[in-house]
């Protein structure tokens, strides 16, 4: 996980946070966007993991700048059953999905 440790602090991009043609292309999908975000907000996006299990990422910002990144696991039979990733579904995500999720991370901060 040090990979995203260096957006932590960096500034969002709303532009780009609104750009879902490009999210998309990237295989993440934007589930909750305020508009325009509090001075204390959260931004959640979702991506395909396995067979029974999508990977929620929420991306905590104060005052426009990266504060937390979460990631998580949700049920794809039932979404609103969200648990946190065993250290071998984080190496598996990192493994399979790592390129992406660097891309997403470079495309939505400054």
């Amino acid at each position: 996980m040090e990979r995203f440790r260096k957006y932590m602090g960096k500034e969002i991009s709303p532009e780009n946070l609104k750009d879902t043609e490009r999210i998309n292309y990237l295989g993440i999908t934007c589930t909750y966007l305020p508009d325009p975000p509090e001075d204390f907000d959260e931004f959640e996006f979702s991506m395909d993991f396995n067979e029974q299990e999508n990977i929620v990422i929420t991306v905590a910002i104060e005052s426009g700048k990266v504060k937390r990144v979460m990631f998580s696991a949700a049920d794809k039979e039932n979404p609103h059953e969200i648990r946190s990733l065993t250290p071998s579904q984080i190496e598996e995500l990192l493994l399979n999905k790592g390129d992406q999720l660097v891309q997403f991370f470079e495309f939505i901060t400054k």
